[in-house]
């Protein structure tokens, strides 16, 4: 599966990569991850690694591989 979580504000490359499983791209003061996961348990994590460094989750979907 692949996923794109899209959280509020710019994010740094520092705080980017304590998500080294996902690429990233910064666009319209919004920071979208992107890439592989690998099933619900990943994503809840990723989901909780947002919540843990007060990132504000604005969108999250499935997208085609």
């Amino acid at each position: 599966m692949r996923y794109e979580i899209r959280v509020d504000g710019n994010m740094s490359e520092v705080l980017a990569k304590v998500f080294p499983e996902l690429d990233h791209v910064v666009m319209s003061g919004q920071t979208i991850l992107y890439g592989p996961v690998v099933d619900e348990a990943h994503l809840y994590g990723l989901l909780a690694r947002c919540q843990s460094l007060g990132l504000r989750v604005v969108e999250m979907r499935q997208v085609p591989e």
